[in-house]
C-alpha cells in the first residue's frame, strides 16, 4: 500500500501546531483526531507530500485531487509530515503582505 512508507515517529498538527506522537509501525487513521485541538489528522495539511506551491498542492503525482485540505480524507498516499510546507506558505503570505504594504499607492 502506498501510504505504508517509513513514517516519522511523530508529526505536528496543522490546527494547533503541537506534536502528535505516532507509535512505530502505526498509521494515522482516516478518523484520527488531534488530542489537543480535535482537528482531523489524516488531512493534506498534515501530509509530507503537501506543498501549496506544487500542482494540485501535492508532490505525489498519483494522488487524487482533494477539495478541502483541512478535512479528513481517504488518500492512500498520506504520510505524516512535519508541517514545513504550511510554515513556508505562511511565511510567503506574510512576505507578500509586507510587500503590498511597502508598495501601496497613497
Amino acid at each position: 500500500m502506498p501510504g505504508e512508507l517509513m513514517q516519522p515517529p511523530g508529526m505536528n498538527c496543522f490546527g494547533c501546531g503541537r506534536s502528535v506522537a505516532i507509535a512505530s509501525g502505526e498509521r494515522v487513521g482516516f478518523r484520527d483526531e488531534c488530542g489537543h485541538c480535535g482537528a482531523d489528522l489524516h488531512v493534506c495539511c498534515n501530509c509530507a507530500h503537501h506543498d501549496p506551491a506544487a500542482y494540485n498542492e501535492c508532490r505525489e503525482s498519483s494522488a487524487e485531487r482533494v477539495g478541502d485540505r483541512e478535512r479528513a480524507n481517504r488518500c492512500e498516499w498520506f504520510r505524516p509530515g512535519t508541517g514545513e510546507a504550511n510554515e513556508r506558505a505562511s511565511e510567503h503570505a506574510a512576505a507578500a503582505t509586507e510587500l503590498d504594504a511597502l508598495f501601496k499607492k497613497r
